[in-house]
């Protein structure tokens, strides 16, 4: 690897800070690029996978998310309809991190300005033009920036640089933060969903504390296809807070303080993998190289995988090298993740009547026989294949779930 690199990055997500502070801890120049006219994420809550923790704790924000999020022990959900349980999945010795976006933004975004990150505000990255072997990073506004020695397309699945082809899925989900309620008995340490078949499901997702608030949060989420909004917000809300109370009743004390359709936010979910994630003197990592549903919960998991091991390719090689080392060495991970979330998907959110029976009635008791809880934690951990071919994934500090 050179010794001093020159790197420009397109977007101020959580690939983006994380790759941009692993280079600069490594004695790179790095400046990253956003949209944003003030640093702030978008979305709501997230989990945070065990091997996706231990990128965190290698970036040198591990203690900070832990003290902000929630450990989540088990994933579970029912059958409006019969109460029965059709998801059981826990972690073992192990944890997720649930996590509000600003917390885990705030400790990734102070990490990358310590370890000598700057960032540009205002600043829409449309192109990165290729000139012999440097790029130049051209923003909407006209200007340009550069010559740069690699720029890392982390601008997500709105990329202006990435050639990747999306497919929509039907179904997205309406998403809000709300406090906690005192009123629930719904443990803290679980992510609890309740389905109508695959066309409805709702969810509880506790998610610890804002960055400069002690107050314990919540995402919630509800289901719905993705033509379905405009015809949503046309429903009164109380309407459609009865018709989900009454789908699930212990939903009902997270939807009191939702008081307006603006309260939620609609999140629209796509399909696709570039090919080759990377061109000369350019890598995509994060949603701009791979996108899916987050029934998995691997969307943070991937874009911290794909900044760690493309810097790792970094560290043991040039730039020529580097970055098809990096694609082999994520290539597996990101294919086996993409094929499950193609397969389980529809079985939670889609207009199939058979596939939800099949989860309920076939996958469901299949996965209390042995090795299938087995299999089931490796999945939902984000290591059920080594997630970095020919590399170790660092150890993380916490592996062992410790409870308030």
């Amino acid at each position: 690897m050179e010794k001093h690199l020159n790197i420009g990055i397109a977007g101020c997500g959580i690939g983006g800070l994380t790759a941009g502070a692993l280079l600069a801890q490594a004695g790179h120049s790095i400046t990253i690029f956003d949209k944003f006219d003030t640093p702030a994420p978008v979305g709501s809550g997230l989990m945070i996978q065990p091997v996706g923790m231990a990128i965190l704790h290698a970036v040198g924000a591990g203690d900070t998310v832990l003290a902000k999020g929630k450990q989540v022990t088990e994933m579970r959900g029912h059958e409006a309809a019969n109460g029965r349980n059709v998801l059981k999945t826990g972690y073992g010795k192990r944890f997720g991190l649930a996590i509000n976006r600003p917390s885990l933004f705030d400790a990734l975004y102070q990490v990358a300005l310590r370890s000598g990150c700057v960032v540009q505000q205002s600043s829409t990255v449309i192109d990165a033009v290729l000139d012999t072997d440097k790029r130049m990073i051209m923003l909407e506004n006209g200007e340009s920036h550069g010559p740069f020695d690699l720029v890392i397309d982390a601008s997500g699945v709105t990329s202006r640089l990435s050639k990747m082809n999306l497919t929509p899925l039907p179904y997205g989900a309406l998403w809000a933060s709300v406090d906690w309620p005192d009123t629930t008995d719904l443990p803290t340490t679980h992510l609890t969903q309740c389905y109508h078949q695959a066309t409805k499901m709702a969810g509880v997702l506790p998610i610890g504390t804002l960055p400069n608030g002690d107050i314990q949060k919540t995402a919630v989420f509800w289901s719905l296809h993705r033509n379905g909004y405009d015809s949503w917000r046309e429903t009164p809300l109380d309407d459609w807070k009865a018709e989900a109370a009454t789908l699930w009743p212990a939903f009902a004390p997270f939807l009191e303080k939702i008081t307006s359709h603006d309260d939620l936010t609609m999140a629209q979910y796509n399909h696709g993998t570039l090919k080759r994630p990377y061109e000369p003197r350019l890598a995509f990592i994060g949603d701009a190289a791979h996108c899916a549903s987050p029934q998995l919960g691997q969307g943070a998991n991937m874009a911290l995988l794909d900044a760690y091991a493309l810097v790792e390719m970094l560290r043991l090689h040039s730039i020529p090298d580097a970055l098809p080392a990096y694609a082999k060495s994520r290539r597996t991970h990101i294919q086996t993740y993409q094929i499950l979330s193609r397969i389980f998907t529809p079985m939670y959110q889609s207009d199939s009547r058979i596939l939800p029976m099949l989860r309920n009635w076939v996958l469901a008791p299949l996965m209390l026989i042995p090795p299938a809880p087995w299999v089931a934690r490796k999945l939902v951990c984000g290591d059920i294949i080594p997630p970095i071919q020919g590399q170790q994934v660092p150890q993380p500090l916490h592996s062992v779930a410790k409870f308030d």
